[in-house]
């Protein structure tokens, strides 16, 4: 049986949302999964994802595939990355010390950068009000023409 990480749709007409599940390949996007281990939501800014990574780890480490869209999310995540460095230390180049250090800072220097993106996020949303505002006033109005005097 070929196990899939992949998107289950929920949510009505232009207002997506999905659940993040482990299913068999053969059965249909929205049918019958084996467990569910989050949520997906791209209607938010920024888009909300939780997930319990615990169990997409030791999913994907059973030989679960993940679909393109779900790679992304789990890479976003770092839940490809502990994997990684898991496997690392399976293979003896990596002790657990050096492992758990690298993913400390991994997930620090990654929420870092969340925290940056969000902030110059913000501000530029209130750039592009202030500009909308004044579009939105309308040009001043042009001088009106003279006309010359006999």
């Amino acid at each position: 049986m070929a196990v899939k990480i992949r998107l289950q749709r929920k949510g009505r007409t232009k207002r997506p949302f999905y659940h993040i599940v482990i299913a068999d390949s053969r059965s249909p996007r929205d049918g019958k999964f084996i467990e569910k281990i989050g949520t997906y939501d791209p209607t938010t800014i920024p888009a909300t994802i939780d997930i319990n990574k615990d169990k997409a780890l030791d999913w994907l480490q059973k030989g679960a595939q993940s679909t393109p869209t779900m790679h992304k999310i789990l890479s976003f995540k770092g839940v490809l990355y502990h994997k990684h460095l898991l496997r690392g230390v399976k293979k003896g180049v990596l002790t657990q010390e050096m492992a758990d250090t690298k993913w400390n800072q991994w997930e620090e220097k990654h929420h870092n950068d969340i925290m940056d993106a969000q902030k110059k996020g913000l501000k530029g949303v209130k750039k592009k009000k202030k500009k909308t505002e004044e579009t939105s006033a309308g040009p001043n109005p042009a001088p009106a023409a003279e006309t010359p005097s006999s």
